[in-house]
């Protein structure tokens, strides 16, 4: 039996915790004992997150991770409640498909979209792990970036999201060393989730032909099913308790062992599977 409490005490912010697996992180790490700041820009979603995890144990805030001013006031509305931050959790990402930005491949891709991509992913990871860094250096604490198998490896479809995505999987490490080569108590690693089922593959997989694309994605997965969004929650519940405590600059698959064979072979990615 899992021990609850695991992370009893600390005081929490998850971006992008509206839904999939942002909720499932912010709810789980309620579970083990933290207080948790959700933050999302769909108000609706993240009150009914809210909720459903409980008023006296989390609290939600409207962001839009890629304005700086917004950080600002989070980290300040969380000190002022809670005097401290423990975890962050850079959840909050897009993929431009859901978004309507139009084509996403490297050819087609108009370059304000992958502007726009770059700063919710991208810009927005730099902005949490840099305010988190300002308000953690003097008493220590855990930031999680969530990545994804397409940090590792292209993906033509997609291009500025596993751009992006790699980014954050590289200056997840620029953090770690950084805060290590300062002694700042802080730790710093990425979680690389692929073929979760949530929300973000509905403009994959949708249309009449829904129920043979995920066939044909579920056989690209050697454990042979999806994943669900408890499954990186668990990995960011790790890496946000101190049983993690020698951890840093890490990157931690979390994809049915798809990087692990041929899965992740060019052909896999051009059909735009298991992001």
């Amino acid at each position: 039996m899992i021990r609850k409490g695991r992370v009893d005490q600390k005081i929490a912010i998850v971006t992008g915790a509206a839904q999939g697996i942002g909720f499932a992180t912010a709810k789980l790490l309620a579970d083990e004992g933290a207080f948790v700041f959700l933050t999302d820009l769909h108000i609706a979603k993240g009150l009914e997150a809210q909720e459903k995890i409980g008023e006296h144990r989390s609290y939600f805030f409207e962001q839009d991770v890629s304005k700086e001013e917004g950080w600002i006031q989070l980290f300040d509305l969380v000190l002022h409640q809670k005097k401290r931050v423990d975890i962050l959790v850079n959840n909050a990402g897009i993929t431009g498909m859901a978004e309507g930005f139009g084509p996403q491949d490297p050819e087609n891709a108009s370059l304000n979209s992958w502007k726009k991509v770059h700063a919710v992913n991208a810009e927005g990871t730099f902005l949490g792990c840099k305010y988190a860094i300002i308000h953690m250096k003097n008493h220590g604490g855990s930031i999680v970036n969530i990545s994804s198998r397409s940090g590792n490896v292209g993906l033509g479809s997609m291009a500025a999201y596993a751009s992006s995505k790699a980014m954050v999987r590289n200056h997840t490490k620029s953090v770690a060393l950084w805060c290590c080569s300062n002694r700042y108590p802080i730790r710093c690693n990425s979680v690389h989730p692929a073929a979760i089922d949530t929300p973000l593959w509905d403009p994959i997989v949708s249309g009449p032909t829904k129920k043979l694309k995920i066939e044909k994605m579920i056989q690209e997965i050697p454990m042979g099913h999806m994943g669900e969004p408890e499954d990186v929650a668990y990995a960011v519940l790790y890496l946000g308790s101190e049983e993690s405590k020698f951890v840093t600059g890490a990157e931690l698959l979390v994809d049915g062992g798809i990087l692990a064979g041929s899965a992740a072979a060019p052909g896999a990615i051009h059909r735009k599977e298991n992001i």
